[in-house]
């Protein structure tokens, strides 16, 4: 039976140095193109000869490859700071990308694929932008564009280049600015499809949005630099939604210094289960377009995507855990970075393939080394470590206490709870519900609430007494949905993560949570599974209000995101929202350290809710 094949147009105009191209058309070659039809448009705008010659050798290999020489002799500077652009070189590349834009209209192709020649694919990501079925959407990557700074992807949310939400008429803060700036960046970082207002480089293009007059010609009264920022605001005209796509982030050698990547890059990115899409209907092996390519042995992985950046694909795509090849880029730069990620989660920017199905090992072996191991990273997979969970409590008898330490108790060893001047039966609920479990219980004859990060030192001190090795910090109204307790063990087994956040539902009603402009902390990551680590020095937020439950510094330590969710239910009914609603307004009456629309916003009569589904 023969089945309709899609034909691409792939394009890039190419100015670059010899060493860094041979590997970009190595990386064409390793494209799987299961029922595609590729052929390429490839500019040489080279001053190199040698480079001139690679792609006279790659168009005469018997591809489909139309090459043309630009005609132009002018330099582009680029060195191991930066790369230097002016107008006029902006706007021949424009000319350039119309042209192609031009030729995938006249001789009918299905999409256009624009990819800039410094960018290294993972050989599925051509198979998986088509199967997305968006009009424009670009496969995302990471880029320091000065050293020793933030790795930053290439899209962004609106204006020339700002990396945060911004919603009509808000007046931003910079503290608030930067909040959303991390929250977007680790959003980014999640396997999933996103609406941006911006991106660029790596982007593959509809017949339908070039018929509808998508363009890279300047926008007369923009002012904003660079081509695909014109694009993006001609597209927005359109009314065509632009849209970046996680899953398999490219490499992007923007300095000699990141060839070195590339090795790594391919053995983390071959191979791979994410290699069969289109085999997770039929089993068939993938093709290539160059030699070397194997199929996956089967094609039963499934998509997940979160849940504000799902498509209506999301059953056809796989999925694929995070794990990634070294960066030497974070390596050398992680010591001076004080920003959101560590080292170790800059690396998963690069790759994310699937895990191995076996670890393999010695389980004897194993044992025996993890016996009398305290706080080894490497310690066995046979000794699970001591999870001790802390709370601070008050007056939480009448409320969920109950509930969340039933729950707790399936999967914690050890517990320290403050209890900060309760006046009912929490201490004794504690005790009862815990009963078999080491509990330190401690009680505040007066509450220290008023100056919350003075009641957080206080609990952390306490937890640190007891020689603690995962810490899992949570209130007494926060309870994880059900398969925590499954999972967590290989959270606490994982040997090169200090840190795991996780999402935070604010439920409004037994079955509900709240979703609007004032409420969306779980399309954030927040920290709460702790290793404790005895050679770190640990710092805190001084403020009497929202100081952080957890030390300050934490986050320069290797963390994870983790899609295990997290349910509050200290709003879920009305006269708790009321009594929390009284208290920030005794505590914050000006608002100093919270948000008064937020504050005002608890008493809403009529709240957006979302149905919760496990």
């Amino acid at each position: 039976m023969n089945r309709s094949r899609t034909r691409v147009l792939l394009g890039s105009p190419i100015h670059q140095k010899p060493a860094i191209l041979e590997q970009f058309l190595n990386s064409l070659l390793r494209l799987n193109l299961k029922d595609i039809d590729l052929h390429f448009y490839l500019i040489d705008d080279n001053p190199d000869e040698a480079a001139s010659q690679l792609l006279q050798q790659f168009a005469e290999s018997g591809r489909s490859v139309f090459l043309q020489s630009s005609g132009y002799h002018d330099d582009y500077i680029r060195d191991e700071h930066t790369h230097v652009w002016h107008s006029n070189l902006v706007w021949k590349v424009a000319g350039f990308k119309n042209l192609m834009i031009r030729r995938a209209e006249a001789f009918g192709y299905d999409y256009l694929f624009l990819i800039d020649s410094d960018l290294i694919l993972h050989p599925d990501t051509l198979l998986h932008l088509i199967r997305t079925d968006k009009e424009i959407i670009s496969e995302i990557f990471w880029t320091q564009w000065q050293p020793n700074t933030l790795l930053q992807p290439q899209v962004w949310m609106h204006d020339e280049y700002n990396q945060w939400e911004l919603h009509p008429g808000e007046q931003l803060s910079p503290e608030e600015i930067q909040r959303r700036f991390y929250a977007f960046l680790t959003k980014m970082q999640q396997p999933g499809i996103y609406e941006v207002g911006g991106l660029g480089a790596c982007t593959l293009i509809s017949s339908s949005a070039i018929s509808s007059g998508i363009s890279y010609d300047r926008v007369p009264n923009i002012s904003y630099w660079g081509e695909d920022r014109h694009f993006c605001i001609r597209a927005a005209t359109l009314g065509i939604p632009l849209f970046v796509d996680t899953h398999f982030p490219a490499l992007h050698l923007y300095r000699d210094s990141d060839l070195d990547l590339v090795a790594e890059f391919i053995l983390h990115t071959s191979g791979t289960k994410a290699a069969s899409i289109a085999e997770a209907e039929t089993g068939d092996g993938a093709e290539a377009a160059g030699a070397g390519i194997e199929a996956a042995p089967d094609g039963s992985d499934e998509a997940a995507f979160p849940e504000d950046g799902g498509s209506a694909a999301a059953a056809d795509l796989p999925q694929h855990a995070e794990t990634a090849p070294a960066d030497k880029r974070v390596q050398e730069a992680a010591a001076q970075w004080e920003v959101l990620w560590t080292e170790a989660e800059a690396r998963q920017r690069l790759s994310k393939e699937s895990l191995p199905a076996d670890a393999g090992g010695d389980a004897d072996a194993t044992a025996e080394a993890g016996r009398g191991v305290k706080n080894n990273p490497a310690a066995s997979a046979s000794r699970r470590p001591k999870l001790t969970l802390t709370m601070i409590v008050k007056n939480e008898g009448a409320r969920f206490l109950r509930k969340v330490l039933l729950e707790h108790r399936k999967y914690i060893d050890e517990a320290v709870i403050i209890d900060d001047a309760s006046t009912d039966d929490t201490a004794d609920i504690c005790r009862e519900i815990l009963e078999g479990i080491p509990l330190h219980l401690i009680h505040n004859p007066v509450s220290r609430f008023h100056n919350e990060s003075g009641l957080r030192r206080q609990q952390w001190e306490a937890v640190v007494a007891t020689q603690p090795e995962w810490i899992l910090n949570l209130d007494g109204d926060e309870v994880f949905e059900s398969k925590f307790a499954d999972e967590v063990d290989s959270l606490l087994r994982t040997d090169n993560c200090d840190l795991f956040c996780f999402r935070l539902y604010d439920f409004w009603d037994e079955a509900s949570y709240r979703e609007d402009m004032y409420w969306r902390a779980h399309q954030s990551y927040r920290p709460f599974l702790l290793r404790y680590r005895e050679d770190v020095t640990y710092a805190w937020n001084d403020l009497p209000q929202h100081c952080g439950r957890l030390p300050e510094n934490i986050f320069e330590l290797p963390h994870q995101l983790s899609n295990l969710r997290l349910k509050h239910l200290g709003w879920s009914k009305p006269e708790f929202r009321l009594e929390k609603y009284l208290r920030y307004m005794v505590l914050d009456p000006d608002a100093r350290y919270g948000w008064n629309e937020q504050y005002q916003s608890i008493l809403d009569p009529n709240p957006r809710l979302v149905p919760w589904s496990e």
